[in-house]
């Protein structure tokens, strides 16, 4: 039996994550820097980081103990926060010791997903693994980026692009397991494959310089 307090995390959780999923396909197919896009933008980030806050909390409730939905969390809040403070990056000397500091927390959390698993139950779990390793990756990544500051203002477009996107599939992946779309583990990664692709797509595009005219 769910208490009132779980109902109202879960009914909050699920009502956010599906404006986030809906905000979030507007803004992506919306004219990049028009006022479309710009405000469905702002409507998946607060979105994403209710919905996102709300599945932690979710995770760790008695009797609702997931790993999988903390896993989803995290990253939803993560890539969103980091795709949202790449707008500021477009200007000279930022301060990026909150950028560095939750990057460094990602790091910690995404070793965590690969570790006690097998701690815990002395196995592998692919699927919190698979997040965990990417989710490592994309910390470095950024850590990296913010030891060059005039790098990062040159490439903020693409980290702004490429971490939205990275948060919008997080949201399309709860989606998609939820209402199990796939068998098995499939739905876990099949939305990931397939924004990769779009990632792809608009970081060529970045790369081609068709898009930083609207932007600016």
């Amino acid at each position: 039996m769910y208490g009132t307090s779980d109902t109202n995390f879960i009914i909050i959780h699920a009502a956010f994550g599906g404006i986030a999923f809906v905000s979030g396909f507007i803004s992506m197919f919306a004219k990049k820097g028009r006022f479309l896009h710009r405000k469905s933008g702002l409507v998946f980030f607060y979105a994403m980081v209710i919905s996102a806050l709300s599945a932690l909390l979710i995770a760790i409730l008695p009797n609702h103990e997931s790993p999988f939905l903390f896993a989803v969390g995290v990253f939803s809040l993560y890539f969103v926060v980091v795709g949202k403070r790449a707008l500021k990056f477009k200007f000279k000397n930022p301060n990026l010791l909150f950028d560095k500091s939750i990057a460094l927390i990602m790091i910690i959390t995404s070793v965590l997903m690969i570790i006690l698993p097998v701690f815990l139950y002395q196995k592998v779990n692919i699927v919190l693994s698979v997040f965990g390793i990417v989710g490592v990756f994309s910390a470095i990544k950024n850590l990296r980026a913010y030891k060059n500051p005039e790098r990062l203002r040159k490439g903020w477009l693409k980290m702004h692009l490429g971490n939205i996107m990275g948060a919008y599939i997080s949201a399309a992946t709860a989606f998609v397991v939820v209402n199990q779309f796939f068998p098995s583990f499939y739905g876990w990664f099949i939305p990931g494959i397939i924004g990769g692709f779009f990632i792809a797509y608009w970081t060529k595009r970045v790369e081609s310089q068709k898009l930083k005219d609207s932007f600016e």
